[in-house]
């Protein structure tokens, strides 16, 4: 039961769970962009210093997820796409 719900897990449901936080960091990373946009049209300097360094922090930590993300998951289809490679390769005999 243990082992079918990893492969189960493994199979679907981990990656629905990293396309969901990769749909978040772009969701963070536009906001940021957003709000940096934003901060250039504040009239205050100081609100201007702590908006426009937030907005770079939102930016910088949702990239950083991002190509994190994406990256993990390159690695798990490349090593699930060799094992299912090695599943079909017959050995030669001689």
């Amino acid at each position: 039961m243990k082992n079918g719900f990893k492969a189960f897990y493994f199979n679907y449901l981990w990656w629905i769970w990293q396309t969901i936080l990769v749909l978040l960091t772009v969701f963070f990373f536009i906001l940021g962009i957003q709000v940096f946009i934003y901060a250039y049209q504040l009239k205050n300097p100081y609100d201007f210093i702590l908006t426009f360094f937030a907005s770079n922090l939102m930016i910088l930590i949702s990239g950083v997820l991002f190509i994190g993300l994406v990256y993990r998951m390159m690695g798990v289809y490349r090593l699930v796409y060799q094992k299912k490679g090695e599943k079909k390769k017959t050995p030669l005999k001689n």
